[in-house]
């Protein structure tokens, strides 16, 4: 009789891991409680399908134990995933290591997934909401029981609810004795004190952010950020806001310092700016920093330079200076951030301890297998967290189909 397997969740990670272990010679089910599986997966990558990144490293990756990560990755390769989806038929295209379907529509990798799967006759139960894993591998959900010899649970975090993610499978782990770390949005836009920020609202500039948590410097990202009228946004900021949600979380004080002119270090900076007074001496100060940044930051960073009036020529060294300080790393605290809805991933979820990063299964409960964000596995912008869905699918799918332990 063929190896009975039930997956709980239709994302990423669960697609991938009903594929192979249907292809391992199992008969699978993937129980979904939402109209249709596959939904976060529309949403990545601005709609493109972000599908993974040739270049892999290690702080990419983030979790309370990394070392899980680590062993889960060397055993499916970036290679690997690329195969995998090539054989689906998809024609994927490399920017700059962005990988990307060459059509541009995540629609193709799902219709893909979905295509391969009904190939292998696997069950997709929607509209189903599971209540239950019993220790035995009994399933209960709100359309009755089932019995399995392997369950893969694959129900996501908390992150983006509107796409299916609501925290269910940290509930369904929880009951069967794992333990949780709590889940936190990453991934996130983060809001500020300063009032000024209705002032700069919609304004995008290429910046470092650099994040400060209890006076240390925990993590410094580049890229275009942008200002809204609650704080800040854009990519480098949701690469540094995993910790900052954590340190706010734990009660402690969160600063950003923005190097708003990154293209010069602090001294080419103070040179510049010396010898535009030099230059422009004649103009109102008002007007010191136009054709430098952008037009809404000026007043912004003029005021924390203590430049108020005058000509551009009474400017003195020290206001020079300040105003260098203030470029290069004007400061706004963080006191909060948006909610799970904004999030695109979440930290936290599964200790990894508790599952074997070579197989995905739980070392709590034979023949339950985790796989996907359900993990306390997150990843930063770039394909990362999709390619942990694939790494921890494919393992979870691969031994769970053979019912390999």
């Amino acid at each position: 009789m063929k190896q009975q397997v039930i997956v709980v969740g239709g994302g990423a990670s669960g697609l991938i891991a009903a594929i192979v272990a249907a292809r391992s010679g199992a008969s699978v089910a993937i129980i979904e409680h939402t109209s249709k599986p596959g939904k976060k997966l529309l949403s990545t990558g601005n709609g493109k399908c972000n599908l993974t990144n040739m270049k892999q490293f290690d702080e990419a990756y983030r979790s309370n134990y990394k070392e899980f990560i680590n062993k889960a990755r060397k055993q499916v390769t970036v290679e690997e995933t690329l195969h995998f989806f090539r054989d689906l038929g998809l024609v994927l295209t490399d920017r700059n290591g962005y990988i990307y379907p060459y059509s541009g529509q995540a629609t193709a990798v799902l219709e893909a997934l979905l295509s391969e799967l009904k190939y292998l006759g696997v069950e997709i139960i929607t509209d189903c909401r599971v209540t239950q894993i019993k220790p035995d591998l009994t399933v209960i959900t709100s359309a009755g029981k089932r019995k399995a010899d392997a369950v893969i649970l694959a129900a996501g975090s908390m992150a983006a609810s509107k796409t299916g993610s609501d925290g269910s499978g940290y509930t369904l782990a929880k009951e069967l004795g794992h333990r949780i770390i709590p889940p936190l949005p990453a991934l996130v836009q983060l809001k500020c004190k300063e009032t000024w920020y209705k002032q700069v609202t919609g304004v995008r500039t290429e910046a470092v952010v650099t994040l400060k948590v209890d006076g240390t410097v925990t993590a410094s990202d580049r890229g275009e950020l942008q200002l809204t009228d609650y704080g800040i946004s854009g990519i480098p900021v949701f690469q540094v806001s995993r910790f900052a949600v954590k340190g706010l979380n734990e009660n402690k004080p969160v600063i950003i310092e923005l190097d708003l002119i990154p293209v010069m270090d602090y001294t080419e900076t103070m040179e510049y700016l010396t010898e535009r007074r030099n230059r422009f001496g004649h103009r109102p100060a008002k007007e010191f920093l136009n054709g430098v940044i952008n037009q809404k930051l000026i007043p912004i960073l003029l005021k924390e330079a203590g430049i108020h009036s005058g000509n551009v020529a009474q400017l003195t060294q020290a206001q020079i200076k300040a105003l260098t300080d203030a470029l290069k790393g004007l400061k706004t605290v963080v006191t909060s951030f948006n909610s799970y809805e904004q999030a695109q991933v979440c930290s936290g979820g599964i200790d990894t301890r508790e599952a074997n990063p070579e197989t995905m299964e739980s070392k709590l409960v034979k023949g339950l297998y985790l796989a996907g964000e359900v993990l306390d596995v997150d990843g930063i912008c770039g394909g990362y967290n999709l390619q942990w869905a694939w790494t921890s699918g494919i393992l979870a799918g691969r031994h769970a189909g053979r019912g390999l332990r």
